[in-house]
C-alpha cells in the first residue's frame, strides 16, 4: 500500500475514535463537557490533517533534502489555519467561548500527537 493510504487509513481510524469518544461524551457521561461546534471542529481537524499531510508527501516525493522545512512549513500552516478557525468562530459569535477554546485544543493535541508520532515513526528508519 502507498504511504498516502496508509496514511489516509490512520488519519480516519483517529477520527473515528475521537468521534466514539465525543459520542459518547455527548450522550452518556458528560454532555456539558462537549460544544455544539464539536463535530466542525473535529472535520476542520480530519480535513486540515489530510490535505496538509497529502501535500507533505507529495513535497518529499520531490525534494527529501528538504524534509525538515517541508515539515515545519506544514506544522505552521496547520497551526494558522487553526488560529483562522478559532478567529472566524469569535466572529460569529459562538456560544460558551471558553468550552469551544478548550474542546477545541484537546481535539488540537490528538492530531499533533498523531502528527509527531507518524514524524517520529517516519525519522526513525532515516537515523540508521
Amino acid at each position: 500500500m502507498s504511504n498516502i493510504k496508509i496514511f489516509t487509513v490512520r488519519i480516519l481510524a483517529l477520527t473515528l475514535v475521537l468521534a466514539g469518544v465525543i459520542y459518547i461524551l455527548q450522550n452518556y457521561i458528560q454532555p456539558r463537557w462537549v460544544h455544539d461546534a464539536i463535530w466542525k471542529i473535529l472535520s476542520f481537524f480530519a480535513l486540515l490533517t489530510w490535505v496538509t499531510g497529502a501535500f507533505v508527501h507529495y513535497l518529499m516525493r520531490i525534494s527529501k533534502e528538504n524534509s525538515s522545512n517541508i515539515l515545519l512549513g506544514a506544522t505552521a500552516i496547520r497551526f494558522m489555519a487553526s488560529l483562522g478557525f478559532i478567529v472566524i468562530f469569535l466572529f460569529l459569535d459562538v456560544e460558551n467561548i471558553i468550552l469551544f477554546v478548550v474542546n477545541f485544543f484537546v481535539i488540537y493535541l490528538f492530531y499533533l500527537i498523531f502528527d509527531i508520532y507518524g514524524l517520529i515513526a517516519n525519522l526513525r528508519p532515516h537515523s540508521k
